[in-house]
């Protein structure tokens, strides 16, 4: 999906005003709060990240794509009658979720108000509401009103619900009809984005930042306000005046070492370099893709060059010759990348940040109802949505191999546009900060699936040093018994956790909840902002009117542990009450909960003794065997020495 490079008709409710705002003191960064909100999704399947917000009164939930290159956020009105089924399909152990989002209702929402019809918007027919209209250059559209409720921004958002105005789509078409995702969440600069109408009301400074993960990972994080830049990360000028979408000013590209010889006007044409997280590949102007291309396939001479999954286009692909090579070490077969910047700084380019792996061809058909996904994980995308008659649930997975161990370019040419758009795939494992306060844009390289304990490792103790570290003792505390703030959580030191273990109290008995656990466990999971997978149920049993279930929360797959950071948010998430649940379950007290480190020790810890005991029992072997092959050598001297008397015997030297 490419979002958006149409600007907005200029009028009064325009994205796009004269120039920015700056409504807040440089010193604003650290006294206010910011939202930190996590997110979904990924490049490979999607084409884009998503996070979650909830609106009105009581809220409701919404996949929202983020989008620097949008300035409304809008999702489908109840009333809209040409408007996407969005549905969300979950993968949950060996079972398969559907869940169809519903429509934003505003009669559902005590605090909903709608956009009278004023001079500073465009209004309707009838002159009573105030309306949107936005066009984005793959041809779709989104048409609706505008209307103002209360934006929550999830459990890990330091920053209070806000009001805010927002648009109720009653019309999509295009990719935003048939994407899963329910909208927009528009980042970009204008009176209607969220960040600037945030930033008016002075609840965040003028700055925020996005960190999307990597090849193999997908999700990420987003943060609305200020957060403390680390030392190392890299800067450049970003001017609100040279078109209404985020500039960076780009002079360079440099293959393996070697810039390209491309003049760096280029690279300021039309609309300039424009940093776009809706998009979801690069795109540059033709010479300069040209130059890149030709610069990549003279560094991978050795390497096939085979043909890409879309045989409408051609991609340049190649064969790594090997099926298993890790995301970490394509370094040492594709080259490096660098953008130089006008001040000469240079941000790294690795093979992940401009490369999309070519999978194997897998084809998900899902029936839902009346409506019919086909998903081609060669294509990386949702192909179509078509209509059948039947009307049930209907899965097909149909496999076909292709070349593995392979890549494509993630940059292609801007057709005939000369302006040079850099999507998602180039900062994937980038933490990149929207400064707009200062008109610069930071870029971090960093894991994204991390960020929140790498930027909060201050100089702490390490695992190894941390006395807490000595025995495998559990920490423990109900959580009533301590004093009011975060010390309350404090865990002794920084230790690698192994195991969450919450005592929860429900207000609804046991026989109701019997039935509904698994649908519980899936809600605690996703108001965690966990996986499914990670929350384990150990037992529940009746007291009285309530239920006491006991929940284990685990490491998920791919670590071996929980960080002291990501303990201490779900504790206090189920203790400050910040996880509502649905009415169905009743009210919830968390009555205790412990924490234990992780059991599993280093390898060459945990198998000490099993490698001490191999090698004697390998030296006896050995031991034992040279002994018997010496007993038996002395055998055959004796039986070959042996001779009747009456034979000669060679004469022998002393």
């Amino acid at each position: 999906m490419i979002l958006p490079l149409f600007p907005s008709p200029k009028n009064p409710s325009s994205s796009f005003q004269n120039t920015r705002r700056h409504l807040l003191k440089s010193d604003s960064k650290s006294s206010n709060p910011n939202a930190r909100m996590r997110l979904y999704d990924d490049l490979l399947l999607n084409g884009y990240y998503t996070t979650r917000l909830w609106i009105g009164t009581p809220p409701q939930r919404f996949a929202l794509i983020v989008d620097t290159g949008s300035t409304v956020t809008y999702v489908p009105c109840a009333t809209c009658e040409q408007c996407g089924r969005h549905q969300v399909v979950k993968l949950i152990g060996s079972r398969i979720s559907f869940n169809q989002d519903p429509k934003f209702q505003p009669e559902s929402s005590s605090t909903y108000q709608s956009v009278k019809c004023n001079s500073d918007c465009n209004c309707d027919k009838s002159r009573v509401q105030c309306i949107y209209e936005r066009q984005y250059a793959e041809m779709s559209s989104s048409r609706g009103v505008l209307g103002e409720d209360i934006l929550s921004f999830g459990n890990q958002s330091k920053l209070v619900p806000q009001r805010a105005v927002f648009g109720c789509e009653n019309e999509e078409t295009g990719d935003l009809y048939s994407q899963r995702a329910d909208g927009i969440m528009g980042l970009g600069r204008g009176d209607l984005s969220v960040v600037d109408q945030l930033v008016e009301k002075g609840v965040i400074s003028d700055s925020f930042s996005l960190c999307y993960g990597g090849m193999d990972i997908g999700g990420g994080a987003m943060v609305l306000g200020g957060i403390s830049a680390p030392s190392d990360m890299v800067f450049t000028h970003s001017d609100p005046v040279r078109s209404p979408y985020y500039n960076i000013d780009l002079k360079e590209i440099h293959v393996a070492g070697k810039q390209l010889p491309l003049d760096p006007s280029i690279f300021d044409e039309k609309h300039g370099t424009v940093l776009d997280s809706g998009t979801t590949y690069a795109y540059l102007p033709e010479a300069a893709f040209v130059a890149f291309k030709n610069a990549i396939i003279k560094e991978l001479d050795s390497l096939k060059q085979i043909r890409g999954p879309d045989p409408n286009y051609i991609d340049i692909c190649f064969s790594s010759g090997s099926s298993n090579v890790n995301v970490s070490e394509l370094s040492k077969i594709f080259p490096t990348v660098e953008l130089v910047f006008g001040d000469q700084k240079k941000l790294l380019l690795s093979p992940e940040n401009y490369l999309f792996r070519l999978l194997l061809k897998v084809v998900l058909e899902v029936s839902l109802g009346s409506i019919r996904f086909e998903f081609n994980w060669e294509f990386c995308s949702v192909l179509n949505v078509h209509y059948v008659s039947n009307n049930f649930l209907h899965v097909i997975l149909i496999k076909h191999s292709k070349v593995r161990g392979s890549y494509c370019l993630g940059i292609f040419q801007n057709e005939k546009d000369p302006t040079t758009l850099l999507g998602g795939i180039i900062v994937r494992n980038t933490l990149v900060t929207y400064d707009r306060e200062h008109s610069k844009i930071g870029f971090w390289k960093t894991n994204c699936s991390e960020l929140w304990e790498r930027l909060h490792r201050t100089g702490g103790q390490s695992p190894s040093s941390s006395s807490s570290g000595k025995d495998n003792s559990t920490v423990e505390s109900p959580t009533t018994s301590a004093a009011g703030g975060s010390s309350r959580y404090a865990l002794p030191g920084e230790i690698q956790i192994g195991e969450i273990r919450l005592d929860m109290s429900l207000s609804i008995n046991n026989s109701y909840l019997k039935p509904r656990i698994n649908e519980l466990t899936d809600f605690i999971a996703v108001e965690l902002e966990i996986n499914a997978s990670q929350v384990r149920l150990l037992n529940f049993t009746s007291e009285g009117n309530s239920s006491l279930v006991r929940w284990a929360i685990v490491p998920s797959e791919s670590s071996t542990y929980i960080s002291n950071v990501t303990a201490i948010s779900i504790i206090s998430l189920l203790a400050e009450h910040r996880v509502k649940f649905p009415v169905t379950f009743g009210s919830y007290k968390l009555v205790q909960w412990k924490v234990k480190p992780n059991s599993q020790q280093p390898w060459r810890q945990k198998h000490y003794s099993t490698v001490i005991l191999s090698i004697i029992i390998v030296i006896i072997v050995g031991l034992s065997a040279s002994a018997a092959w010496v007993i038996w050598r002395h055998r055959q001297r004796n039986i070959n020495s042996y001779k009747p008397v009456h034979v000669a015997v060679p004469e022998q030297e002393l």
